[in-house]
């Protein structure tokens, strides 16, 4: 470790795969553990048509070869307390607009800064990783928008001499997200929503089951997403994709000024997370006669969407707008 920057040495890693993502990869090889990639192809099979990772996947098969995983909400000081304990931690982050969340390596700190770095999967010429750099402040912003999700992968006898601050969420956490493989591979709801309700059982202050919850319940267009929803903002009041699914649920039942108030919500939060929310909006914008209002927000979603399928309909109702 870098003494000055906090700063761990981490491999260069390029090879991911859905089952086998890369942040998980890199972490194991960090602790020179080569998880198998035949393996993590085979298991991705039943995941045809998903572009997205499954991080529970990836975590198991660090278990399985002898990593211990703990799922944690965090804080910045427990963020630094395991990296000074020699420890790359990896965060659950905002998604790049249109991806809901992507799961990040952070490889260090500078405490004079006040920044933290981020593994960067490409090298440079001479091949020598690269870190990205953000200050601590907008950091914490974005990862509180996920509840601060961290998740913890080293051998046992390493992981057994930190304390955690919230050592009673691991199990409720890890339910969540067994869940989110359920709701990947689809036509498995009832076990996602078992599983979610074990993580409630658990620990009746996650606000990511909350979210969950709310979130499959709106998949069913059911209001009962309006109560779990509500409930995860009560405990993390940052949860922009609580806001968001709120904005979408009431756009569907056609209540065009509470999906307006809760779209504005969302983007107060992060006004660049997706480009989505500001269709969605001019949608509901428009059915309040609020034309030049709507006209704005299709003007934002080209702005974050720059490559949108639909760019051509959009620049269409701009001009009718």
């Amino acid at each position: 470790m870098d003494d000055e920057n906090h700063e761990l040495l981490l491999p260069l890693v390029q090879e991911e795969n859905i089952c086998l993502p890369l942040p998980i990869n890199v972490v194991s090889k960090y602790w020179n553990i080569d998880l198998p990639m035949a393996e993590a192809i085979e298991t991705s099979k039943q995941y045809s048509g998903f572009n997205g990772s499954v991080l529970i996947e990836g975590i198991e098969s660090a278990e399985r070869h002898g990593l211990s995983c703990k799922i944690l909400r965090s804080s910045l000081k427990e963020l630094k307390k395991v990296i000074d304990a020699g420890i790359p931690p990896i965060v659950i982050l905002p998604g790049i607009p249109e991806i809901t969340q992507h799961a990040s390596v952070i490889a260090g700190f500078n405490e004079e800064e006040k920044t933290i770095f981020h593994y960067v999967q490409q090298g440079t010429a001479d091949g020598e990783r690269q870190q990205g750099a953000i200050p601590q402040d907008v950091f914490d912003k974005e990862w509180s928008e996920e509840g601060r999700m961290m998740i913890v992968l080293a051998p046992d006898d390493i992981m057994s001499s930190i304390s955690f601050e919230n050592e009673n969420s691991v199990q409720s956490n890890r339910h969540c997200f067994v869940s989110e493989r359920f709701m990947i591979l689809r036509n498995h709801e009832e076990e996602a929503l078992s599983s979610l309700k074990k993580a409630i059982e658990l620990d009746s202050k996650n606000p990511n089951a909350y979210y969950q919850l709310g979130a499959l319940l709106n998949g069913q267009n059911s209001a009962e997403c309006i109560r779990y929803y509500e409930k995860c903002l009560k405990i993390n009041h940052r949860s922009y994709l609580s806001f968001n699914g709120l904005g979408n649920f009431h756009l569907k039942t056609n209540q065009f000024k509470k999906a307006a108030d809760y779209y504005a919500k969302a983007i107060e939060i992060d006004s660049k997370r997706s480009a989505k929310i500001y269709k969605n909006r001019a949608y509901v914008l428009d059915k309040l006669k609020k034309s030049s209002d709507a006209k704005n927000d299709l003007k934002n979603y080209l702005k974050y969407f720059p490559k949108a399928p639909d760019r051509g309909v959009i620049e269409q109702a701009i001009r009718e707008l």
